[in-house]
């Protein structure tokens, strides 16, 4: 019996080494099975738009410039990322679209803004008819979809001369303060003129050189469908003609057209201001310490004519603010900022808002000639961000762009706005109020 138990543990020793030997050849047989058949994932690349096309060197699909204004990720499915698309293919210059959009979607449905361009400006239910919910749309948003073909208006009061001078260095303005107003806002208007918007020659706070100002506002004419107006057009006239400083375009006073004055305006730049330095465009209830932000602007300017001397990269591409990022749309139907997803899909590229941004008069060239390649949108702050994001330009933010004020426990203290460059918002009282204030020396605060 002990020999019988004693040969069979001798047997198990000796089968033991031949199991793991077995155990072993099939792990490394299993190994070189699946690294035989394994193939690695390709190498993650940069997520470009693809788009259908032709292309000499492609075939079927030719991929999208990486240059930052195509690497745009626009969702699908809602309509003002449909037209972008068709848009980015049109201005594509690698791409010939052959009428299918990403993912085999159709577009031909689709009136693209090329063949629209010359339409009449009257209201189209061409690309309402795209909107499934446009019936249960608020009328702002409707009267947008319905107009938003448009962007080509007649100018009721131009002001032809106001940078007169402009070949002339020593006369060039170096900041124009373009101010959207409305034609009621007289008493703003006037406010502004007599505090931080004053035209003429202005010392920064540090004293030294004056710098040129001039100012001019930005109106459309009275949007007789929201109630009653009186006729004020007697008034303006007399205004524009006192003080020259009045631009006036034939479309109607809505929020949702705020972005027509900034297409008009730039284009107007183009044509009457393009030697301007910098231009600060805000709303008519901001206050500005204009002479701080001169001095923040000179040192601005210095320091990109040292980047040109030095020939690196000094591209005067330079816009600031209160910059907002990655914001998603408003979705509360009844709100002021309210977009359907049905009209636009995804989050807002980084732009700047609050009531006002400066930039570079050389970024307004280049913001006006984007333009043409961007649809209308019905926030102009938003719109601006867009154009910017397609330039490839990412605004900066500073921190004294106060666009929510100052709390509440300081904004009666004139020493609490030494380190302020715009807050948002004042009456015309609290304009003047505020400038007669903050002439007290900074040595005693």
């Amino acid at each position: 019996m002990a020999r019988s138990r004693f040969n069979g543990k001798l047997l198990c020793l000796c089968l033991l080494p031949c199991v793991m030997v077995s155990h072993l050849l099939v792990y490394i047989m299993v190994s070189i099975f699946v690294a035989v058949s394994y193939s690695p994932p390709p190498p993650q690349l940069p997520l470009h738009f693809i788009a259908t096309g032709a292309s000499e060197n492609s075939g079927v699909l030719a991929s999208h410039p990486i240059r930052p204004f195509w690497n745009l990720r626009l969702e699908e499915g809602a309509l003002w990322n449909s037209l972008q698309h068709i848009w980015d293919r049109e201005h594509n210059p690698i791409l010939r679209g052959n009428g299918t959009g990403s993912k085999g979607q159709s577009l031909d449905s689709i009136p693209s803004h090329e063949t629209r361009k010359t339409a009449d400006c009257g209201r189209d239910q061409t690309w309402a008819s795209h909107l499934h919910d446009f019936n249960t749309l608020p009328d702002q948003m409707k009267d947008f979809v319905l107009s938003m073909h448009c962007r080509h208006y007649p100018i009721l009061v131009n002001q032809p001369n106001l940078c007169a001078g402009q070949d002339s260095e020593t006369e060039t303005p170096f900041l124009l303060m373009a101010i959207k107003s409305q034609v009621g806002n007289f008493e703003n208007r006037q406010a502004i003129r007599e505090t931080w918007g004053r035209t003429g020659w202005v010392q920064g706070d540090t004293g030294g050189k004056a710098w040129l100002i001039r100012t001019v506002f930005l109106l459309a004419r009275q949007d007789t469908e929201t109630g009653p107006h009186p006729d004020l057009g007697a008034l303006l006239e007399l205004e524009s003609n006192t003080h020259k400083d009045i631009l006036q375009w034939d479309f109607r006073d809505t929020f949702f057209n705020l972005t027509l004055k900034d297409l008009l305006f730039w284009e107007w730049f183009s044509k009457h201001c393009p030697h301007v330095h910098f231009i600060f465009k805000g709303d008519d209830d901001v206050f500005v310490r204009t002479r701080a932000l001169l001095d923040y602007l000179n040192q601005h300017r210095a320091t990109v004519q040292k980047m040109y001397e030095n020939k690196t990269n000094g591209q005067d591409h330079f816009l600031i603010g209160d910059v907002i990022a990655n914001a998603w749309p408003n979705r509360q139907p009844g709100t002021k900022y309210y977009i359907p997803e049905s009209f636009y899909k995804g989050t807002y590229p980084a732009y700047a808002g609050g009531g006002g941004v400066v930039y570079t008069g050389a970024l307004a060239m280049h913001l006006l000639e984007v333009s043409h390649w961007v649809s209308l949108f019905p926030i102009d702050d938003v719109y601006l961000g867009m154009c910017l994001h397609r330039l490839g330009v990412s605004p900066t933010h500073h921190s004294g762009f106060l666009t929510f004020d100052l709390p509440a426990d300081l904004r009666e203290k004139p020493c609490a706005y030494r380190n302020v460059l715009l807050v948002h918002k004042r009456t015309p009282k609290e304009m003047l109020t505020l400038w007669k204030e903050l002439q007290v020396p900074a040595q005693e605060c």
